[in-house]
């Protein structure tokens, strides 16, 4: 696809907390979700909302085949 112009990147983000959690998880769930992350709590929307305006923004013209983590400092394939 690069051939053709064509980019092709991803986002793979870690926990985020969402109003959909407290009905996804049981309440002891919700208590500690994200908190195995080295950051120690989960990731706000708008915390990784920059990583997909970036793919798209002209700033990563010169990438493509990656994938970014926004994940609260995972090591992610280590």
């Amino acid at each position: 696809l690069a051939e053709k112009g064509i980019r092709v990147n991803g986002v793979a983000p870690g926990p985020i907390w969402t109003p959909l959690i407290p009905s996804s998880y049981e309440a002891k769930d919700v208590a500690t979700f994200g908190s195995d992350v080295p950051l120690g709590r989960p990731g706000q929307p708008e915390e990784i909302a920059p990583s997909y305006v970036f793919l798209a923004s002209d700033d990563a013209s010169y990438m493509t085949g990656q994938i970014l983590h926004p994940n609260g400092g995972e090591v992610v394939n280590g």
